[in-house]
């Protein structure tokens, strides 16, 4: 996913096509108890979209509502966000507050602030449960969900029609619909990113829809499972060994592009989020939405949820900044600010009461199904310290899994040996 936040007296945005540029106005040296320093990704895709004028905004409100304080925020492009972040930590520069992927790395370090320590009760109480639980370490809450959203499989109706297939509703309806969909020429039957921008998500999704998932039920990695061995067996003999899944390799495709090609009419089905209904819609394109389809062999009456996927805003500690924090973020969860951005970038907010000002207000009445998703959504374990090292090698592994001549158990067991390894590190 790709959500992000807040009000900016200082940064210039950075984008994809700009490489790792980075500006910002005046230095990032510490706090003096009344300038806090942000750190946040870049959410749009042009400057038209920056979220520079949603920073600029909030922190002109912050700081006329708090006189005498700033906040001065830097824009990371996503790709740079997490190890800008980590380079700061590690040189002892650390920010005021963070936005970014992960967080329990920094709370295992004792970097944070729990949020008892930094926000009001009411607003600790308000985030949605499956996000409040993710974010917490031994039951505590170091990670503050800002923005989230669920995923759901989009199929494009016209395509459908023409090619007389069905929604799926099982692997094999899939594997059925995307026969029916190359049959008539289209380009991704099923596009299938497994690239590596995003890969961790797709596979989740997969693993989900076959029982397993990344971890077991202690919470330890399973990666190398008996269900996600047979989930990526049958992707490769029956998506990818038969062409169902486009021109382009799974491993070498990334999500921007397998959406891109969704939006030219070159998809039939593919795994997306609240964003990508928006833009469809917002072309002209007849789009369906529905649960990921399920296993062929899963027990019968099991649902399993659907993957989550949420951005997390972290406080760190330094001496005499916890009252300018705290302030800060409760002014951030604040229902109307925090609307605003998911509003922008069509996402979830991660509150109960945000979520309830939001129905039947949202730019697409579409996005009540994510929020039905969310509720019981499973995300990523990104409570465990060493999430942020495994998700970076499962991005750059997991597609190898599906190759023709590949070997999906050895795939992963490279992987959940590569995490067994990382989790002992911390």
């Amino acid at each position: 996913m790709r959500p992000r936040l807040f009000g900016m007296t200082a940064s210039v945005a950075a984008f994809g096509l700009l490489g790792s540029l980075v500006t910002a106005c005046g230095s990032l040296s510490g706090s003096d108890g009344t300038t806090l320093r942000l750190v946040a990704p870049e959410y749009g895709d042009s400057p038209a979209t920056s979220s520079k004028a949603y920073w600029d905004k909030l922190t002109a409100a912050y700081t006329a509502a708090h006189p005498g304080r700033r906040v001065q925020v830097t824009l990371y492009p996503w790709a740079d966000v997490d190890r800008e972040v980590t380079r700061m930590v590690e040189e002892d520069d650390a920010p005021d507050v963070a936005l970014m992927g992960a967080y329990s790395d920094f709370a295992a370090q004792g970097r944070l602030y729990p949020a008892g320590e930094v926000l009001s009760i009411r607003t600790e109480a308000n985030f949605l449960p499956p996000l409040a639980e993710a974010g917490s370490v031994d039951n505590t809450l170091y990670g503050l969900p800002f923005v989230a959203s669920s995923r759901l499989l989009f199929y494009n109706q016209e395509l459908f029609d023409e090619a007389g297939a069905e929604p799926p509703k099982t692997w094999s309806d899939l594997k059925d619909a995307a026969e029916a969909l190359k049959a008539e020429d289209v380009l991704y039957p099923y596009a299938l990113p497994l690239g590596p921008e995003e890969a961790h998500a797709e596979a989740l999704i997969w693993e989900l829809s076959n029982g397993g998932g990344y971890t077991d039920s202690n919470g330890r990695y399973n990666i190398a499972s008996e269900r996600n061995t047979q989930t990526f067996h049958w992707i490769r003999e029956n998506l990818v060994a038969p062409g169902l899944t486009g021109p382009v390799p799974p491993a070498e495709l990334n999500r921007q592009d397998a959406f891109a090609a969704f939006l030219s009419g070159d998809v039939g089905m593919v795994n997306g989020y609240p964003s990508l209904l928006h833009q469809a819609r917002a072309k002209g394109m007849k789009v369906g939405t529905l649960r990921m389809p399920v296993s062929d062999t899963l027990p019968e009456g099991k649902t399993p949820p659907a993957a989550g996927v949420a951005d997390w805003m972290m406080a760190f500690r330094h001496e005499g900044n916890r009252e300018l924090v705290g302030s800060f973020l409760n002014f951030v969860y604040e229902d109307k600010n925090l609307n605003e951005f998911a509003r922008r970038y069509q996402l979830l907010p991660s509150t109960v009461t945000a979520t309830q000002a939001s129905q039947g207000t949202a730019a697409d009445p579409g996005t009540e199904q994510f929020l039905t998703a969310l509720r019981t959504a499973e995300l990523y374990p990104v409570n465990e310290p060493s999430w942020l090292q495994v998700s970076n090698t499962i991005k750059r592994n997991i597609g190898k899994a599906v190759e023709p001549s590949a070997d999906p158990k050895a795939v992963l067991e490279h992987i959940a040996q590569q995490a067994r390894d990382a989790a002992q590190e911390r």
